[in-house]
């Protein structure tokens, strides 16, 4: 049996693939629900999730307990001592950090986020990650180019 790509989707990925159901990150959803690929997330990011579809639009709370056992993600705990230490030196936003150190302890193989200021647009993410970093669309070229080739 070949393993699944691991992709895991941070909060703005999960609540864009909810909120809407066209673009990158549904397609992501669609993917998992088809077993093509295996979508992860964190706790923190599902409690994180939770408090901003309650504060935005809890008529889609629903939704998110549908989508997730749907898209069959793979819920990772909090990251280890070291995971945390390297991600907040690296990310200033300690909720995100978590949720960075978190995807380190998931084995995955790319992150999905659409945070352009804490993860997008930070240059300190450029390189040493074990995973690729990046919006929904950029997962699913990366995605359609590994598909190709492999």
């Amino acid at each position: 049996m070949v393993a699944k790509i691991r992709i895991f989707l941070d909060t703005s990925a999960i609540f864009a693939g909810i909120w809407s159901d066209r673009g990158g990150s549904r397609m992501l959803l669609r993917l998992g629900e088809a077993e093509a690929i295996a979508l992860v997330t964190s706790r923190f990011a599902l409690q994180e999730l939770e408090g901003a579809l309650r504060a935005k639009a809890p008529e889609v709370l629903g939704t998110l307990a549908l989508l997730l056992d749907r898209a069959q993600f793979t819920i990772v705990g909090p990251p280890d001592k070291d995971q945390l230490g390297l991600t907040s030196r690296l990310v200033d936003h300690p909720g995100d950090a978590n949720i960075l150190g978190s995807a380190l302890g998931g084995q995955v193989e790319f992150f999905v986020t659409l945070d352009q200021k804490h993860f997008l647009a930070n240059d300190r993410l450029v390189s040493g990650f074990p995973f690729q970093l990046g919006t929904p669309g950029e997962c699913l070229d990366w995605l359609r180019r590994r598909l190709r080739v492999g």
